[in-house]
């Protein structure tokens, strides 16, 4: 029997799905969701218990009782099975623990929907929790902390939780590992099973399915696989206890990162704000203080040279708590004058107090939402069901899907009872910056910290503060659209036209009118052949493009408030705008946007600020985990243009504000523009855009051609090996094999390739072997030449031993295919079919998959449906024969990075007569596609 609930979810105009709640007589409360344009299913169980759970014996027991649950049940007791079954039939599947909640999710073909809710629920019902797999998983949770050992966000967080009250749980340890693991199989297990029996119950669970299928139906599956789940009459209750002692507020706390960074954190101490949901006066009171305009917080900052950027309204969270930060990312002079920083912040806050509480300020920023919820863009199932099923825990029922966009009306009182809790004596310091006096270090990340109470003058000073001048308030927003209408107007054809065009110039236009939102994305590549004719030339364009958009943001950032958004970013041929929002003044922003970049206005004090953080960001990327580190190298290694982080850096550093001036001169002297306007704008209305931009180029560059993309060609090159140096205790490595044609059939054979590996390769590599937690493959195409790539990062073994563990996987896998039986085949090919088909969720995934047949010259639009009718040709044969001929024999064309973790150097080191030393020279040798 299902006991429904009465109310009735709100639902954005613009959706059209259907949503029912129900909860099931064992207490499972579920969100049905019929969405009948879908041609995926999805599901996502939310359990109200997190590490804050945790055995005071035994943190981590939530995190290893998550990984658990994923390794077989007893109906169906293989512990690869489910991943295996999830991916055969295109779909994904993921999990994570926070701290009161965990999250299990995934994603399928709509036709295996119930195929798979019976695989999921049993995670809920009747897991094994296999002794024989407790060390291997145990290691599986030492691989995931050890990956993260030097993560600087990791390192601050566990500062955090020794400094709070040891008698709140958010300062147990949340990752757990073999340490706090340990001890006899058969033990661990039966704590397990007291934790999983005492923990888990339905009651404290929310379930949200995603189906293209009718809710009564929707209702009898959930009745059918998710009844059977226990009921624990007595949920635990978390203590009743604050976060902070009276002695661990008025503090200053510094911490020593790993990457170069200068940051403060001004923490205040509130309460949990689940009950401010529909009125989100803490959002209201975010929306001023992150004001970027002029006269604002940051703005003053930043002209003074003290900051860089700011953020307002993070900070961790909880059942009894809020930690409401105030977030400054500080320049050399910021950190040196950082009682002046507070000083400001303190008068930014009164200012509010005094004359910000306005009711049409409110009502400003309660439209932006009222707008963003009226034209909700759909999302994925997936995305969907997992934020709908952690939703359910906050929100009342008619709230699920609304209650994120739902502000009712400013309440004074209220909002000044929260202002009223930014105070200097209410508050915490974080000070993140190398160099700072410490004399503490933090258990398990080792982070240096100090902890010491803030001088009482400052504190006196900070609670009276007086106002200066140049910090005011934000004026009303001109960009602001309280109702807007998509216009009926059909497109003029099934894909985008070209609409405008001239020597060094095409614009593409489609109008769409199926999503039904009056917003559109304009982008706009500007190809030149200065922009990466060198490492020195690709510093110095991403350093325009930094500076560009810095001198911007004052001018710009109303528009961006108003849901009008642009990035400016550079690639292998030069740089491009995309712009996205309200149709109706986005044609507005795009000429404030040009208007502002002809100005060119920088000045040097921003020059060396912003040359500064790019150099911070180029030398932090050597304190990046090693398998980004070397994703980052496997294209700067194959494509042309190209350049090591650590390269352009040393470039960088001699580099002036005449250089950058003059490089921006000969950028602009020959240009090639290729545009894409999609969404709500009409032909004509993009034909006369087009010749706007043809104006303004012909007034300040010469027509050029495209730039070239040359990509490394590694043809009769065998296996050849790049050693990438990371400080890093593990050992990370990437096999990349790739196509010699950019065909469809290539393509296809690429992306089934993988799309039949992966989970196998997950399943043998990590689970099985244990070799990391950062396991897995991937299609991988380079300026449209397909590849596939193998990558593993391992605490526990060097780049030999991956790499040979990599090899005796592809050399296995023919027998692996060879025991498929003709069913699987089929449906493991439908179910790439249905993931290279998936339908578009929304207006900027349609606009992303248009503008990336443009960039891959896939002028008919057609390249995925070619793909998919050479899929469907392939046979096992076609597998097998391609992984005989090009990936098995000994010399096979491939290209192998790794690094040698700190932890592996007396291991066996992997070398070759094939290495590349010299980068540069073997760029310039090697024979190249044209792009």
């Amino acid at each position: 029997m299902l006991l429904p609930k009465n109310k009735k979810v709100i639902t954005s105009p613009n959706d059209h799905r259907k949503y029912r709640n129900i909860t099931l007589e064992n207490g499972l409360s579920v969100l049905l969701v019929e969405d009948l344009q879908s041609t995926e299913a999805a599901a996502s169980m939310a359990v109200a218990v997190g590490h804050f759970d945790d055995p005071v014996a035994r943190p981590g027991m939530a995190h290893f009782l998550e990984h658990m649950l994923f390794l077989g049940t007893e109906k169906f007791p293989d512990s690869g099975e489910y991943s295996a079954f999830i991916n055969q039939h295109g779909g994904s599947n993921n999990a994570w623990t926070g701290t009161e909640h965990t999250n299990f999710f995934y994603s399928i073909n709509a036709a295996q929907f119930e195929a798979s809710l019976d695989r999921f629920s049993q995670f809920f019902i009747a897991p094994l929790f296999d002794v024989a797999l407790v060390d291997r998983e145990r290691h599986a949770i030492e691989s995931e902390f050890s990956m993260k050992l030097k993560d600087d966000i990791r390192r601050v967080y566990q500062v955090q939780k020794e400094t709070v009250n040891p008698a709140h749980p958010f300062s147990k340890f949340s990752v757990g590992n073999l340490e706090t693991l340990a001890g006899e199989q058969q033990n661990l297990r039966e704590e397990l099973i007291a934790f999983y029996n005492e923990k888990y119950s339905a009651n404290i669970m929310t379930l949200c399915i995603v189906a293209p299928t009718s809710l009564d139906d929707l209702a009898k599956l959930a009745h059918t696989y998710f009844a059977a789940i226990s009921h624990q009459p007595e949920p635990t209750q978390y203590p009743d206890t604050p976060i902070y002692l009276a002695e661990q507020l008025q503090a200053k706390i510094n911490i020593v990162p790993l990457k170069e960074q200068r940051r403060i954190a001004i923490t205040f101490a509130l309460p949990a704000l689940e009950r401010f949901y529909k009125r989100k006066p803490l959002t209201f009171i975010s929306h001023l203080l992150g004001y970027e305009g002029k006269g604002s917080l940051l703005s003053y900052l930043k002209e003074r040279g003290l900051a860089n950027n700011l953020s307002a309204g993070g900070g961790v969270n909880g059942y009894n708590f809020k930690d409401y930060n105030i977030s400054i990312q500080l320049t050399d002079l910021g950190l040196n004058n950082l009682k002046d920083v507070i000083d400001c912040a303190f008068e930014y806050i009164a200012l509010i107090r005094e004359t910000g509480l306005s009711d049409w300020r409110y009502k400003e920023r309660a439209a932006l939402l009222k707008v963003a919820f009226q034209y909700q863009e759909q999302v994925k199932a997936l995305d969907l069901a997992s934020h709908l099923s952690i939703n359910m825990h906050h929100y009342d029922v008619e709230d699920v899907v609304f209650g994120d966009y739902r502000m009712d009306g400013l309440d004074v009182i209220e909002t000044q009872q929260l202002l009223a809790m930014m105070t200097p004596t209410n508050m915490r310091l974080q000070l993140i910056a190398p160099e700072l006096e410490t004399d503490k270090q933090a258990a398990w990340y080792h982070s240096p910290y100090q902890i010491r109470k803030i001088a009482t003058e400052d504190i006196t000073r900070w609670s009276a503060p007086k106002v200066r001048s140049e910090l005011t308030l934000p004026s009303p927003n001109p960009f602001i659209i309280d109702h807007c209408i998509a216009r009926a107007d059909k497109s003029n054809g099934p894909v985008p036209l070209v609409v405008s065009q001239e020597p060094g110039y095409r614009i593409w236009h489609k109008k769409d009118d199926e999503f039904n939102v009056p917003k559109g994305h304009l982008y706009l590549s500007l190809d030149s052949a200065q922009a990466a004719a060198s490492p020195k030339h690709a510093a110095l364009t991403r350093l325009y493009v930094e500076m560009l958009l810095d001198y911007l943001t004052e001018y710009t950032y109303q528009a961006e408030v108003a849901g009008l958004s642009y990035n400016i970013y550079p690639h292998q041929g030069g740089i491009t705008l995309h712009l996205t929002g309200f149709s109706g003044k986005q044609e507005a922003l795009l000429s404030l946007v040009i208007e502002k970049a002809r100005e060119r206005k920088f000045t040097q004090n921003r020059f060396e600020l912003i040359k500064k953080q790019i150099l911070r960001s180029w030398y932090n990327h050597t304190q990046a985990k090693p398998i980004s580190q070397l994703f980052t190298s496997l294209t700067v290694t194959l494509q042309k243009r190209s350049f090591e982080p650590a390269r352009m850096a040393e470039l960088l550093e001699e580099i002036t504000l005449e250089d950058l001036h003059a490089h921006v001169k000969s950028f602009y002297e020959k240009i090639h523009l290729e545009g894409l306007v999609y969404g709500d704008w009409l032909e004509s209305e993009a034909k006369a855009l087009g010749c706007k931009l043809n104006r303004i180029l012909s007034l300040v560059t010469s027509p050029s051609s495209e730039s070239s993309r040359e990509l490394i060609d590694l043809s009769n090159k065998g296996t050849l090996l790049r050693e990438v140096s990371a400080s890093h205790q593990d050992s990370g490595i990437i096999v990349y094999y790739q196509s010699d044609t950019a065909t469809p059939d290539n393509m296809a054979l690429f992306s089934l390739l993988n799309h039949t590996m992966s989970s196998t390769f997950f399943h043998e590599l990590r689970t099985q072997k244990q070799l990391g937690y950062m396991v897995g493959t991937g299609y991988l195409p380079l300026n449209r030449y397909p590849g596939i790539i193998f990558y593993i990062q391992s605490p526990n073994s060097g780049p030999q031993v991956l790499l040979q563990a990599i090899d005796e996987f592809i050399a296995d896998f023919t027998y692996a295919i060879l025991q498929i039986t003709n069913e699987q085949w089929e449906s493991t090919k439908t179910g790439l079919v249905n993931q290279v088909m998936e339908h578009d969720a929304n207006l900027k995934t349609r606009s992303q998959r248009y503008w990336s047949s443009i960039g891959n010259k896939d002028y008919a639009f057609n390249q995925r449906e070619n793909v998919v009718e050479q899929i469907k040709t392939l046979t096992r044969s076609d597998l097998i024969k391609f992984i005989m001929k090009k990936m098995r024999t000994k010399h096979c064309d491939r290209l192998v990075l790794f690094s040698t973790g700190e932890s592996h150097q007396d291991q066996a080191q992997l070398k070759s007569d094939n290495m590349i030393l010299d980068l540069r020279a073997f760029k310039l040798k090697a024979e190249q596609f044209d792009y």
